[in-house]
């Protein structure tokens, strides 16, 4: 099976391209709008410079070029998706290829299933969303799921180590700094903005307590409707550094009160001066999804599930849902023809199997 990785040398992609390159079941394609920075991830990766392509995400041939290449799976890794449209989803389904992409903006996961009719007819899957949010949070919720007689709540938290995304997942994050959007809270969808909220949470050592922000994410809007009855699905999200949190989080507070129009225009310098002080913060990062409601028993239930990750692995988190879902087509899984969000087409084990070798370790409730 051919598989194309779009982004192939970013900061997610790179790290699929790897975990994906030697599986004897797939031909691996490297491609981005660079192709010497393609040929060099190539050659890194013990492959030869044909698997490196020159391909534009915008480019209004893409259709063309996959047909051309052969590919049957696209895995669409160049984001931000905040402010893309579907060109990249469509020529796959033109092309006759399955659609993979690590997209986290809202609009765009829940609104792939406008695509649903072409794809059906194209009998292909397009699958946004395969990544953490919703991939991993579906999967660990399902799998804790049969010891509730009834769910309410289920609140998400990633806090990052010191490694800095691109600079394109970092504009994302600021896009909606100090903006509001709706979220279910106690039975009731509510104003919430953009890294405001402050919560703290304590992680088993060496990652400790973190400070996490209101993020906009697929999940406020996927979960209700996956699980019917819950009362509340938050997430929210954090850095390793105490001193970051707190300036995104006044940014987002000027904004909230009208001084600033948006905190995007920060995003550059904030990278900037991220990557710079990366070597001084924590290496260390982690992941919690907090479940409630009322056991089998009917009695009160709260379970924590959680990933410390270690020595900056945390950044392959968002990515083993995508390598899960690329092996296990590739062994001879067919995904159902349509366009979905990424939920139930993985198991829990199944996405923390590419994690297995990697300084991450899984903390199950007790």
């Amino acid at each position: 099976m051919r598989v194309l990785v779009l982004g192939a040398y970013g900061f997610f992609g790179s790290r699929i391209s790897a975990a994906l390159a030697h599986n004897p079941r797939l031909q691996l394609l490297l491609a981005g709008r660079d192709l010497a920075k393609a040929t060099a991830l190539a050659y890194q990766l013990g492959l030869t410079a044909e698997r490196a392509k020159r391909i534009d995400a915008d480019d209004p041939r893409l259709a063309t070029q996959l047909k051309k290449l052969g590919v049957k799976l696209l895995i669409h890794t160049a984001g931000p998706f905040q402010q893309q449209d579907y060109h990249v989803a469509q020529a796959a389904i033109e092309a006759g290829c399955h659609y993979f992409d690590l997209a986290d903006a809202r609009d765009f996961v829940n609104g792939i299933s406008r695509l649903d009719a072409a794809a059906r007819a194209a009998q292909v899957a397009v699958v946004s969303g395969v990544s953490s949010l919703p991939a991993l949070t579906c999967a660990v919720v399902d799998d804790y799921l049969p010891q509730f007689s009834r769910l309410d709540v289920i609140r998400t938290g990633i806090s990052s180590g010191a490694l800095v995304p691109g600079i394109a997942t970092v504009r994302g994050i600021f896009s909606y700094c100090g903006k509001p959007f709706r979220a279910l809270e106690n039975g009731q969808w509510i104003d919430v903005y953009g890294w405001l909220d402050r919560r703290a949470h304590e992680f088993p050592r060496p990652v400790g307590a973190r400070f996490f922000g209101r993020c906009d994410v697929p999940d406020l809007a996927l979960l209700p409707l996956r699980y019917p009855g819950i009362r509340t699905a938050s997430f929210h999200a954090g850095f390793a550094s105490f001193t970051g949190h707190r300036l995104v989080e006044w940014l987002g507070q000027q904004v909230q009160n009208g001084r600033l129009k948006s905190a995007q225009p920060f995003a550059n310098l904030f990278y900037w001066v991220a990557r710079r002080v990366q070597p001084l913060v924590s290496d260390t990062g982690g992941m919690f999804i907090r479940l409630e409601g009322l056991s089998i028993d009917g009695a009160p239930l709260q379970l924590t599930w959680m990933l410390l990750a270690h020595e900056n692995h945390g950044p392959n988190i968002p990515c083993a849902p995508a390598i899960a879902l690329t092996n296990k087509v590739a062994g001879g899984f067919t995904p159902p023809a349509g366009a979905m969000a990424c939920m139930g087409l993985l198991t829990l084990d199944e996405i923390l199997e590419p994690l297995k070798g990697l300084r991450i370790r899984e903390v199950s409730p007790l």
